[in-house]
C-alpha cells in the first residue's frame, strides 16, 4: 500500500478496483440483507397512487440530513414553507433546497447520460448555487474538528483528479461481477478521498449514491433517505473512511454502507406506508365531511404540499383562487389543515402528515368526526 501522510496531497491514492477482498463472507450476508430492504423498498414507492407525494417529501429529508452532515442546519418545516418559494428563506434553508433540486434534476440526467465526472459537477453546481468544476488549484484538506489537526489531504492537480474520476467511473460501470451495493460502497469512498470540488463533496457524493441504485435498477425513484443513519453515526462514517484511507480496511467500511441501506431502506419502507394510509384516511374523511368540494386531486395536493398555497391549487386547475381559498379553509374548519399566517400570504399546513414526516413514528391520531 502507498504510503499516506495525512498533511501531504494523496497523489498515490489506489486506483479502484481494491486490492483486497471486498466480497467477504461478512460483505456478503450484509450485501442479501440489504437487497432485500432495497426490494421492498422499490415495491412500496412503485405502489404509491401518486409518486408526486414521495417526489416532494422524501427528498427534502434527505436533503436535510445530508446538509447536516455538513454542520449546514435548517428544519423540516422551512424546507417545506419555502419548497414552491425561496423568498425570505435564511441561507442554509437555501442551500438545502438547492440539495433537493440537485437531486431531482440528477435523477433528471439518468435518462440522457451514465453517471460521470460530467453528471458530479452538475450536481455540485447545482448544490452551491455557482458553477463547480474539477479543481485546479491545491491547498484543500479535511480537518478534525475537535482536535484542530489535518487528517487528509486529497490529491492536487486537475489532470491527476480526473485521471482518477475517470477510473471511477469505470469501476462503477465496468466491474459488473461485483454486486452494485458493494459498487457503490466502493466507490464512494473513492470520490470522498478524490475530492474533486474545492465544496460539496460530501453532497455531491450522497446524492450519487441514490443516483446510482436507480441507475443499477435497484430503485426507481431517488426516495431513499440514507443521510439519515449517516448524520447518526456521523462519527463511524468518518473514522471508517479515515481506516480505509490509513489502512485498506475496506470490509469494517462497506458493512457500514450496506448496514445503512438495509436499516434506511426498512425506515423508508414503514414511512412510505404511514404516508400511504393517511393519504388514503384523508380521502375517506374529506369524502364524508365534505363531499360538496371533494376532489382526489385536491387531497392529493396537500400531500404533495404539506405546506401548501392558495395559488398551488390554482395552478393545478383544481379551482381559481377565490374558490381554492375557500376549499382550503374548509379543510381547516374539518380539522385537516391548520392556517398558518406569513407576512405576504396564507399557507394551509397539513400537521398530521408533518408529524409523519419530522418525528420516527408511523401512526397518526385519527380525525375528529
Amino acid at each position: 500500500m502507498p504510503l499516506w501522510n495525512p498533511i501531504k496531497p494523496y497523489q498515490e491514492l489506489p486506483d479502484l478496483p481494491p486490492g483486497k477482498d471486498v466480497e467477504t463472507k461478512a460483505i456478503l450476508k450484509r450485501c442479501i440483507n440489504a437487497r432485500a430492504s432495497l426490494a421492498e423498498l422499490k415495491q412500496a414507492a412503485d405502489l404509491i397512487p401518486n409518486p408526486a407525494i414521495l417526489a416532494n417529501t422524501l427528498p427534502l429529508l434527505e436533503a436535510k440530513a445530508s446538509s447536516e452532515i455538513e454542520n449546514i442546519v435548517t428544519t423540516t418545516d422551512k424546507l417545506f414553507e419555502h419548497l414552491k418559494s425561496e423568498a425570505g428563506a435564511d441561507p442554509a434553508t437555501k442551500e438545502a433546497l438547492r440539495y433537493s433540486w440537485a437531486l431531482f434534476h440528477g435523477f433528471q440526467t439518468l435518462n440522457e447520460h451514465p453517471l460521470n465526472t460530467r453528471t458530479a459537477e452538475t450536481i455540485c453546481s447545482n448544490i452551491k448555487g455557482v458553477d463547480m468544476t474539477v479543481r485546479r488549484i491545491p491547498g484543500t484538506a479535511l480537518g478534525n474538528e475537535t482536535r484542530g489537526e489535518v487528517v487528509y489531504t486529497p490529491p492536487v492537480g486537475e489532470a491527476v483528479l480526473r485521471e482518477k474520476l475517470a477510473n471511477w467511473e469505470r469501476y462503477i460501470h465496468n466491474e459488473t461481477e461485483i454486486d452494485p451495493l458493494i459498487r457503490m460502497a466502493v466507490s464512494h469512498y473513492q470520490f470522498e478521498a478524490i475530492h474533486p470540488f474545492t465544496d460539496g463533496n460530501g453532497r455531491t457524493g450522497r446524492i450519487i449514491n441514490s443516483l446510482y441504485l436507480i441507475e443499477q435498477e435497484l430503485l426507481t425513484r431517488p426516495v431513499l433517505y440514507l443521510s439519515r443513519y449517516i448524520l447518526q453515526n456521523r462519527g463511524k462514517y468518518n473514522r471508517l473512511l479515515l481506516g480505509v484511507t490509513r489502512d485498506a480496511a475496506w470490509e469494517p467500511w462497506i458493512v457500514f454502507m450496506l448496514d445503512a441501506v438495509d436499516e434506511t431502506a426498512r425506515w423508508t419502507s414503514a414511512k412510505i406506508a404511514a404516508i400511504r394510509s393517511l393519504a388514503e384516511t384523508t380521502k375517506a374523511f374529506v369524502k364524508r365531511k365534505l363531499p360538496k368540494i371533494y376532489r382526489y386531486e385536491l387531497v392529493d395536493t396537500i400531500f404533495e404540499l404539506p405546506y401548501c398555497r392558495i395559488v398551488n391549487l390554482a395552478d393545478k386547475g383544481i379551482a381559481k383562487r377565490q374558490t381554492a381559498s375557500l376549499y382550503l379553509k374548509e379543510l381547516v374548519r374539518i380539522g385537516v389543515l391548520v392556517e398558518h399566517p406569513t407576512s405576504k400570504e396564507k399557507l394551509f399546513v397539513h400537521p398530521k402528515l408533518m408529524r409523519l414526516l419530522t418525528q420516527d413514528i408511523n401512526t397518526f391520531e385519527p380525525y375528529d368526526d
